[in-house]
C-alpha cells in the first residue's frame, strides 16, 4: 500500500481541491517547528458524516484555544468536505480537516503575521483496532499523564497534545497492546491515547470527568445513548485502583467508534452484552 502522501485523489486546500500529490507545505511552515495546528477526525457513513457541524464548530474552537483564527466559516468548511467525499468518490470514510499556522514573516515562537491554512482530505479506513471490536482491546498503561490545563489548552484537539500519545501507543505496540491508557496529572484515569474510555459495574456506568482532556463527540453521543436506555452514567473522577472492581470497559472515539477492552495493564475485562449492545447501538446511529 502506498504512504499517506502517494495517493491518487484530491485534497481540499486553501479554498480548493489539488491533486492528492500536489498537497504540500513549505519546510518552515510554523506549525511543524511549533504545533500551531489543530484537526479533526471524523467518519462518513454512506456518504453523510456523522455529527459533522459539531466538528467543524470544534475545529473553530480548537483555533481559537490556541489563538488563531481559522478564515473560513463553519459552513464552507461543510460544505469543503462534502466537496471531498464527492471528488473522491468516497461513501464509507474517514474525513480529516486540519488547520494550521503556515509559513510567512514569522520563523520563531511568535507568529501573528503568518497566514492561517486548511486542508480537508478523506480516505478509506476500516476498524481502528482491527479485530478488538470483537474480541476487545488490549491496553498498556501509559508512563505519560494528560497535562494539567493550567499548563496547556487541553480541550483543544490540537496536534501538540498528541505528541505524548504517539511515545505511549509505541511503547504499548512493542509489547503487543493495540493501544495505552492515560492517568492525569493528578493520578486519575484519564483516557485512551485517542479515545475516551468507559467502565461497567453492577449494571452501571463510571467515566472519567473529561476537565482536563477532550470530551470526545463520540463520547458524549454514547452517553446519550446510555441514558436513553435508562442506564445510569457516573461522570467522575476514577482512581486507578478501581480498574480491578470494573466488569466492562469500551473505548469511544471517531477512529475507535466503540470498541470493547478485554485488559488494561494486569486488569481483565469481560466483552460484556453491554458493551456489545453500545457497539452494536452506535453502528446503526451512525447510518441512520
Amino acid at each position: 500500500m502506498s504512504g499517506y502522501d502517494d495517493r491518487d485523489g484530491k485534497i481540499w486546500m486553501d479554498g480548493q481541491l489539488i491533486e492528492w500529490r500536489d498537497a504540500n507545505v513549505h519546510i518552515l511552515t510554523h506549525a511543524m517547528h511549533y504545533a500551531s495546528s489543530v484537526f479533526e477526525g471524523e467518519r462518513a457513513y454512506g456518504g453523510k458524516i456523522f455529527e459533522s457541524r459539531k466538528h467543524s464548530e470544534r475545529l473553530h474552537a480548537s483555533a481559537n484555544m490556541i489563538d488563531f483564527e481559522i478564515p473560513w466559516t463553519v459552513d464552507e468548511i461543510e460544505a469543503a468536505k462534502q466537496q471531498v467525499l464527492t471528488a473522491n468518490g468516497l461513501s464509507d470514510a474517514y474525513v480529516r480537516a486540519v488547520a494550521w499556522r503556515g509559513a510567512g514573516e514569522d520563523m520563531g515562537v511568535a507568529s501573528t503575521r503568518n497566514p492561517v491554512r486548511l486542508a480537508i482530505a478523506a480516505w478509506e479506513w476500516g476498524a481502528y483496532y482491527g479485530d478488538s471490536k470483537y474480541k476487545g482491546a488490549k491496553l498498556d498503561i501509559s508512563k505519560w499523564k494528560r497535562p494539567s490545563p493550567e499548563t496547556i489548552p487541553s480541550h483543544a484537539k490540537a496536534a501538540g497534545l498528541y505528541m505524548i500519545c504517539t511515545m505511549s501507543k509505541h511503547a504499548a505496540e512493542a509489547k503487543g497492546c493495540a493501544d495505552a491508557m492515560m492517568f492525569d496529572y493528578r493520578g486519575y484515569v484519564a483516557e485512551a491515547t485517542g479515545a475516551n474510555i468507559f467502565f461497567v459495574k453492577d449494571g452501571e456506568v463510571h467515566t472519567p470527568d473529561p476537565d482536563c482532556f477532550l470530551n470526545g463527540i463520540t463520547r458524549q453521543t454514547v452517553i446519550g445513548m446510555l441514558r436513553d436506555r435508562q442506564v445510569k452514567v457516573h461522570e467522575r473522577h476514577i482512581m486507578p485502583e478501581e480498574l480491578e472492581s470494573f466488569e466492562q470497559c469500551w473505548l469511544t472515539g471517531t477512529a475507535a467508534e466503540v470498541t470493547p477492552v478485554g485488559q488494561i495493564g494486569d486488569y481483565n475485562f469481560e466483552v460484556g452484552a453491554l458493551a456489545r449492545n453500545i457497539a452494536e447501538g452506535y453502528e446503526k446511529l451512525v447510518r441512520e
